[in-house]
């Protein structure tokens, strides 16, 4: 398996002669067979600015670097879990990389290979099938039957603009559409990209929604969406804080759309640390929660959060709650080579979701800068097992748990009876 860079212009190549290596965490590690496969249809190479490739060279056993060089990441679509991040070292201490998630990539029988394992069907959530041309009909349309919400207006830069495939759902009427509702936050994630402090080093990739929305611009796009039974319509989007702590227009809305019609699902994807508003999203007819969560440890996760007025008990009780009212619960799990495969992060994890009946855990790589990441956590406790290792370990240890990548519906005995109808018997 050889090395694949790129030159200072972002023109890609395999190293006819050198090995690649990866990183786990902050070590330049071996890139194991069954680590790899090949690369995804909708993944990107992208070249790493102000770093060099590390590899090595096998004639001499040592490791080398290519000087003016660059490594080289792959960006994968939801569907993949990556085990390693490229192998390089930086050349500027001080800058940081866009927020990402880079795998690591190499050359291999002619053709690209990544660092990964195929955690769910990616066939939805695949970037190229969705078709551009429709997508902007759609937005047109939309904006034009609903010219003062301006939801549809936000959504519209989301999906045209950031390419964001939950707000294009929401204008083609497909699958997992979303809705965002709040321009504030109760946490200060120091990997946030929607809203950056100036002197963080990050660019935020995009930028928070700056309004509080109506009750019925709400509405309007979940009534537009829950239009099939498995259509899903979800509070809490890249592009905005924490939607729960918007809970009064978004009970109001639930309640409002309930009363009208009981197709498909209701989501919040949320920290879950306001109990008490949890409760009340809960109460007024939730179907299904996913919680995002970076650790199950409470000093990793207070570095990365920065949880104001809540604690990871919190967000323990408000899970606890929804699951015991039938919600389908999942948690958004951060997940990162060399940090989620330590033994102390996997033995308490597993311990979270056994106390709080979790059905479903959605791996997710995390878009951070390795050093600055590695610079806000504590240091490792346990063995390092190896993110292949973790995933097989979660498998056998919760056998009761879907471990995926994106949101699932629950299975029809597991589903939540939906609050009767106006009008319907």
């Amino acid at each position: 398996m050889h090395l694949v860079y790129a030159d200072q212009d972002g023109n890609v190549y395999d190293h006819p002669e050198l090995f690649a290596l990866a990183r786990s965490a902050d070590m330049i590690i071996e890139i194991m067979d069954d680590e790899l496969i090949p690369l995804p249809d909708g993944a990107t190479l992208v070249g790493l600015p102000s770093t060099k490739p590390v590899a090595l060279d096998p004639e001499s056993g040592e490791m080398v670097a290519l000087d003016g060089m660059q490594a080289v990441g792959a960006l994968l679509p939801q569907g993949f879990t990556r085990l390693a991040l490229p192998g390089y070292v930086k050349t500027d201490k001080e800058y940081k990389l866009p927020l990402f998630g880079y795998s690591a990539v190499v050359w291999k029988e002619g053709r690209f290979y990544v660092t990964a394992e195929q955690c769910d069907d990616p066939e939805k959530w695949n970037p190229e099938n969705c078709d551009k041309k429709e997508l902007n009909t759609k937005v047109h349309d939309f904006i034009e039957k609903y010219p003062e919400n301006r939801l549809y207006q936000h959504l519209s830069n989301c999906a045209l603009g950031y390419e964001c495939l939950t707000s294009s759902n929401t204008f083609l009427g497909r699958w997992e559409g979303g809705v965002p509702v709040s321009y504030s936050c109760n946490a200060g994630c120091f990997g946030c990209i929607s809203e950056q402090p100036d002197d963080s080093g990050f660019v935020a990739p995009q930028t928070r929604m700056n309004f509080r929305p109506r009750t019925d611009e709400i509405v309007q796009i979940m009534m537009e969406h829950l239009k099939t039974p498995e259509s899903i319509i979800s509070f809490g989007q890249g592009c905005e804080g924490e939607p729960s702590t918007q809970a009064k227009i978004i009970i109001e809305a639930m309640r409002e759309v309930r009363s009208r019609t009981d197709m498909g699902y209701i989501n919040i994807n949320t920290n879950a640390g306001l109990t008490d508003h949890i409760r009340g999203i809960v109460d007024a007819g939730l179907d299904l929660m996913r919680v995002s969560t970076i650790s199950a440890l409470d000093d990793h996760y207070n570095a990365y959060y920065k949880p104001r007025a809540y604690t990871l008990a919190n967000v323990e009780k408000s899970m606890i709650y929804a699951a015991q009212q039938g919600v389908y619960t999942s948690i958004n799990y951060l997940i990162f080579p060399g940090v989620t495969d330590r033994e102390e992060e996997i033995e308490a994890m597993i311990e979270f979701a056994r106390r709080t009946d979790l059905k479903l855990i959605q791996m997710r790589n995390l878009n951070i800068d390795p050093e600055s990441y590695m610079e806000l956590i504590p240091p490792a406790r346990g063995e390092l097992l190896g993110m292949k290792q973790m995933l097989q370990i979660f498998r056998e240890e919760l056998p009761n748990v879907v471990i995926g990548s994106y949101t699932h519906v629950p299975p029809v005995d597991q589903r939540r009876a939906k609050p009767p109808v106006s009008g319907l018997a």
